[in-house]
This record gives structure tokens, C-alpha cells and sequence, in this order.
């Protein structure tokens, strides 16, 4: 059980535990920071342009097809 629920899927990604959750905590924070800059662009929009979908891109990038 134990295995299942903390080792299994970081295996299908070829990563340990702790590389999975350093990903996840990058993959975390690159998703508090594009949110960050469409907040702001929201509200100014000539800032921020393209940081949001540029970020979005390149995680994208980052998983797509990952584990397979």
C-alpha cells in the first residue's frame, strides 16, 4: 500500500520519490509565478504579455510524453 501510493507513479516517470517531489515543487511554483503574472496582466496589460503562456509552454514542454 505504501508502495502504491508514494513510489509507484514516480517509478512510471523514472524518478525517486524525492526527485518527483522536487519536480512538483518547481513544477508548483513556475505555476504560482505564471498565475502571478496573468494576475497582473489582467489588471496592467501591457506587463506580463506573453510570461504566462511562456511558462505554460515550456512546462508543457517539460512533461509532455514524460514516462513513456
Amino acid at each position: 500500500m505504501i508502495a502504491r501510493i508514494f513510489l509507484d507513479h514516480p517509478a512510471k516517470v523514472d524518478e525517486t520519490f524525492f526527485e518527483h517531489m522536487a519536480f512538483a515543487l518547481k513544477f508548483s511554483g513556475l505555476l504560482f509565478a505564471a498565475a502571478g503574472a496573468a494576475l497582473v496582466h489582467a489588471l496592467i496589460p501591457c506587463l506580463f504579455e506573453k510570461t504566462a503562456s511562456g511558462i505554460i509552454a515550456k512546462l508543457y514542454a517539460r512533461t509532455h510524453n514524460r514516462g513513456q
